[in-house]
């Protein structure tokens, strides 16, 4: 019988399998909530893990449960209710919610957990499915310091660069910047990709010439090898989540008064191309949409000066 806590976890998708199947694997006793994608939830199973139906069960019988969901209303869900967290919620309990959520709802989660003794941890993450399963992951971590390093072992199960970036929600507010860093990279490199190619320079030379240079770096390589090589698979992270983390951004800066010109224009893309009808794909594809907006189409673009 393993002495390590038993621990649950709320949404075992692209990022959440790799991470249950790391904390199943370092030792923990996994306990699962299914959804509408069977597979993950039974290959976990079939590695040991338990599955529960509700939120209010997996938190009577566990002593730290992860939540990777897509947004804030997802999150306050599996919270509320008479099947929520906090009504099975037990003094010690430690919620790790590794949503990229809004700061606002992070503290008030906080403080309703608090009620019933239990701790809220926001550690969202960086990184792709690829080091989720190899619990290689990046984690911010909003909390304080005690519970910080009650948990620390437990997230180092599945993640392997690790900040403690302050109070709860500051791990939110940390994830904010860096996918308002990440999505204004995409837009901005979508955008020259199209003028690249609208002045003769193809999509090929700039990868090759920005990817050897200073100005190259982990995100533009996984960026290029959609727009260049046409990888669909180079970084599965869809459209509308990275909309609602930008449109949560610019919120996180209204509220503190901050000017934000750059990612209100990010926004704009996302918003765009969303509406449009294109929320599930995967946002390196925001380069063949705005080159659609240029007048041109990005597969046969791709094909020039490509080895």
């Amino acid at each position: 019988m393993s002495d390590k806590v038993t621990v649950g976890f709320i949404g075992v998708g692209l990022m959440g399998h790799g991470m249950a199947k790391n904390l199943l694997e370092k030792g923990h006793p996994l306990v699962v909530k299914g959804n509408r994608n069977r597979a993950p939830v039974e290959d976990l199973v079939a590695r040991g893990a338990e599955e529960v139906t509700t939120p209010r069960e997996m938190a009577e019988r566990c002593g730290v449960i992860h939540i990777c969901l897509s947004n804030a209303p997802q999150v306050q869900g599996v919270f509320h209710g008479p099947d929520g967290i906090l009504a099975g919620a037990k003094a010690g309990l430690i919620v790790v919610d590794c949503s990229t959520s809004d700061p606002n709802v992070t503290l008030a989660l906080a403080a309703e957990l608090s009620e019933k003794g239990g701790h809220l941890v926001d550690a969202p993450l960086g990184r792709t499915p690829k080091e989720a399963e190899a619990g290689t992951l990046d984690a911010m971590v909003g909390a304080d310091p005690e519970v910080y390093e009650c948990i620390l072992p437990v997230i180092q199960c599945w993640a392997g660069n690790i900040n403690h970036v302050g109070p709860v929600g500051a791990g939110h507010k940390m994830k904010l910047i860096m996918n308002s860093i990440a999505m204004s990279y995409a837009a901005l490199y979508a955008e020259v990709t199209a003028l690249g190619a609208k002045v003769g320079i193809p999509p090929a030379t700039i990868q090759r010439v920005i990817g050897s240079s200073r100005m190259g770096n982990g995100f533009f390589d996984t960026f290029m090898s959609y727009a260049v090589d046409r990888n669909r698979d180079a970084h599965m992270f869809s459209i509308a989540n990275a909309s609602k983390d930008v449109r949560y951004a610019n919120a996180m800066a209204a509220e503190a008064g901050a000017l934000t010109l750059m990612l209100s224009a990010t926004r704009q893309y996302f918003t765009q191309v969303e509406a449009q009808g294109h929320a599930e794909d995967y946002v390196p594809w925001i380069a063949d949409h705005i080159a659609r907006m240029n007048g041109l189409d990005l597969e046969e673009e791709a094909k020039k000066g490509r080895g």
